[in-house]
């Protein structure tokens, strides 16, 4: 019987594959994420793959030392954590889950942007302070509530996520604008009708902003304090990609001072957060403003079960000599 190697929580294996039988098959044994490496090799030294949660790390200690690993598959789209370099110099493949989770990204991007354009937050604390007829008034006074079919929204970025994002805005009648260094094909732009910007031009015309980006060195914390300033004061920006591609106290300040209309963000710069984090300093008179959830975009049922259907067909290419799908490394 083969071994599979399973770096984090138990559970999300079993109860995300489809075909149960296919578990017979292999001897499974776990370890935690935060293992040590001789604790990961005294129960997976003869592992021929190993599965690893998106956040996890495989050094290249471990694979050096597993002389019988053909395959190290990420659980999600992330692979950061794995020396890749190491296991391409043994020939082993490392993959991951690519697109597994772009449908639900993308419904966490539109729900953010919603949130904020129909003041959710403030919202629903008029409800339950009973003032929710005072505030109805002044909702319709002001006109402050937005429709997402008026708005222009730029997204920063044009990876899977991205284009799942731009078809839906088109249901909503959205335009849609976007800036990546390589500019798409006009074919490409014609089918999500999508128009290329500068990020300049993109950051001074968009009713709302959003960020569908790796973290590299040049993008670190590029929503930074000249970031928000070349932003309209009555636009919001959305990161549902990493939390550090945000400086979360230039973005504080950007709120408390006007210069930005508000934020969603499903991902922080320092999760779990603390309450030193920046985020938690903002005024109660514009925390509304900072609508945040849990880093859930991509962790829907769906999103699991394409997840293992990838990563199941991927070990099943690999023991029938083939190349299997989503290589990173080879």
């Amino acid at each position: 019987m083969k071994k599979l190697l399973i770096m984090g929580k138990e559970g999300r294996l079993e109860k995300y594959t489809d075909d149960r039988t296919i578990l017979k098959k292999y001897e499974i044994v776990y370890v935690p994420l935060d293992a040590s490496d001789n604790e990961i090799l005294e129960k997976g030294r003869d592992a021929e793959c190993i599965i690893v949660d998106a956040v996890g790390s495989v050094s290249g200690y471990i694979i050096d030392n597993m002389p019988n690993l053909k395959l190290i598959h990420s659980e999600g789209v992330g692979y950061q954590g794995i020396d890749v370099k190491a296991a391409a110099e043994r020939s082993i493949y490392v993959c991951n889950c690519k697109g597994m989770n772009s449908t639900a990204v993308a419904e966490q991007t539109i729900l953010l942007m919603l949130g904020l354009l129909r003041d959710v937050v403030g919202g629903d604390g008029s409800v339950r302070k009973g003032t929710q007829i005072i505030t109805k008034e002044a909702y319709m006074l002001e006109g402050s509530l937005k429709e997402l079919g008026e708005c222009t929204v730029g997204l920063i970025g044009f990876g899977d996520i991205a284009k799942a994002t731009a078809r839906l805005l088109r249901v909503f009648g959205a335009k849609v604008v976007y800036y990546k260094p390589n500019r798409l094909t006009k074919e490409e732009e014609g089918e999500y009708k999508a128009d290329y910007m500068p990020l300049d031009c993109l950051l001074g015309v968009s009713d709302i902003v959003s960020l569908h980006l790796p973290v590299s060195s040049e993008t670190k914390y590029m929503a930074d304090e000249t970031f928000f300033k070349k932003m309209k004061n009555t636009s919001y920006l959305i990161n549902t990609s990493r939390g550090e591609l945000v400086n979360s106290k230039a973005l504080v300040e950007a709120i408390e001072c006007g210069e930005i209309a508000g934020a969603g963000l499903d991902t922080i710069d320092g999760e779990p957060v603390h309450e030193d984090n920046p985020l938690l300093s903002i005024s109660n008179q514009n925390s509304k403003k900072l609508l945040l959830s849990c880093h859930i975009g991509g962790i829907t049922g769906a999103s699991f079960k394409r997840g293992y259907n990838m990563i199941w067909s991927s070990i099943e290419k690999v023991e029938k000599g083939e190349r299997p799908d989503n290589v990173v490394n080879l």
